[in-house]
């Protein structure tokens, strides 16, 4: 039965107004990098459900996986069986990854999975503080909206919420006060957060440093690798844990598998889900047996945690990322994209563009405007006028490109099209 895009937006005023969305569309179907609304339009698609159907819309190989498991078992619970497709994927994802974090728990949303890693640690330490990064984002649940720093609209009205954590500075050097005159990066953050360690929390109540390696909610944040590695550094000396949160930035959105191989660093745990499974709800951690074997059995689990569909599509997503070299196309168009925005910022001096970084296909383009401008928002909807779904991200001006890790070149030039025009639309010159 096809209903009116009218009719079904008379149900609307029954979700709640909590949920805030950039758009009114009522989307019905997906294609590759495309997305389709009830009355037909057909949009491309640059926020792929915030960076997580990494292979596109409804690719056949993962839809495939996914219909012919579900003909087969939906659910097989983790805490009374094993099931075959969460031990494949473990095969097929322990040489992916970061040193030799080989031992997994899988669950359903990120900050599910953020929580899994704290639990870990502190099952691990015997210790209780977290340490997190002015601009992170880890989640709504009550166990991360605390450690949410990216904005305040994430968690105004619902505390208190669990402790003990701290907060310090992460290396946003396009923010930066003092920046070296000969370039690159003052490095300040990190005497920053050796201070805290002085002034707010001694390490020896601390379980873990938790850090995204490249900001998302914050605003698509890149800091520089020796920072990363200022961070391992100094949590090597003070005995403490390094937990990676690469919720967004993991499975070739950086254009690596994740983006620690860009620093070399290598965490005690990584944390991540949105593009393992191409739109399917699944997360996890990965860390070394020893810190693992800490839990004892009946510690862990969850009524769906690493669903075997989810884990089904997962498989599939990673045979696709093989298949069709999707971490090369990620860096390759990524590469593309970048260059595209910088040329419109060229092309168009009269924008004010403060800053266009990233990698890989997580890229960001800041709007150099006091923070509360509301322009960044404009050009988002002035970009679904022109046909193109893009989000902005953080407190400040900013614009995120997420498409899908197979996009083409020759899309990458149709939404650099768009957006120029809806830019100049909002920015008219």
């Amino acid at each position: 039965v096809v209903m009116s895009t009218s009719h079904l937006l008379n149900y609307a005023k029954h979700i709640t107004p909590g949920i805030g969305r950039i758009s009114n569309e009522v989307f019905c179907r997906g294609q590759g990098s495309y997305l389709f609304n009830t009355d037909g339009r057909k949009f491309l698609d640059w926020a792929t459900g915030i960076g997580v159907n990494s292979t596109g819309h409804c690719h056949p190989k993962v839809v495939k996986a996914i219909q012919d498991q579900a003909a087969t078992l939906l659910h097989a619970q983790v805490n009374i069986s094993y099931h075959d497709k969460m031990l494949q994927l473990i095969e097929k994802l322990i040489p992916h990854m970061p040193g030799d974090l080989h031992n997994f728990f899988f669950w359903n949303s990120g900050a599910e999975a953020v929580e899994a890693a704290i639990k870990l640690a502190r099952h691990a330490t015997k210790k209780q503080h977290i340490v997190v990064f002015r601009g992170s984002y880890h989640g709504r649940t009550f166990g991360t909206m605390g450690i949410t720093t990216s904005k305040t609209v994430f968690k105004a009205g619902f505390g208190p919420f669990m402790g003990p954590h701290s907060v310090a500075p992460y290396a946003y050097c396009a923010h930066c006060r003092t920046p070296p005159s000969g370039g690159g990066c003052c490095l300040a953050p990190l005497d920053e957060l050796r201070l805290s360690f002085k002034q707010e929390v001694d390490p020896s109540e601390v379980a873990a440093v938790l850090i995204e390696p490249v900001q998302g909610e914050g605003g698509y944040v890149v800091p520089p690798d020796e920072y990363l590695r200022g961070v391992r550094q100094i949590c090597d000396e003070l005995g403490l844990l390094l937990i990676f949160d690469e919720v967004q930035t993991g499975f070739g959105r950086t254009g690596r598998m994740f983006a620690s191989e860009y620093s070399g660093v290598v965490p005690d745990v990584v944390v991540f889900a949105k593009g393992i499974a191409s739109g399917m709800p699944l997360s996890g951690i990965a860390t070394r047996q020893s810190l693992a074997d800490s839990q004892p059995p009946g510690s862990m689990g969850g009524t769906y945690a690493g669903n075997i569909v989810a884990c089904a599509s997962a498989l599939a997503t990673l045979e696709v990322f093989e298949q069709e070299a999707l971490i090369k196309n990620s860096a390759q168009r990524g590469e593309e994209l970048r260059a595209g925005l910088r040329a419109i910022a060229e092309r168009n001096p009269h924008i004010p563009v403060k800053d266009i970084r990233g990698r890989g296909l997580m890229i960001a383009l800041e709007l150099d405007l006091p923070i509360g401008a509301g322009k960044a928002t404009q050009v988002c909807k002035a970009c679904l006028n022109h046909d193109l779904v893009l989000l902005n991200t953080s407190v400040f001006e900013t614009l995120r490109f997420i498409p899908a890790l197979n996009i083409t070149a020759e899309q990458v030039q149709e939404g650099l099209t768009k957006f120029e025009k809806a830019i100049g639309d909002v920015f008219p010159g």
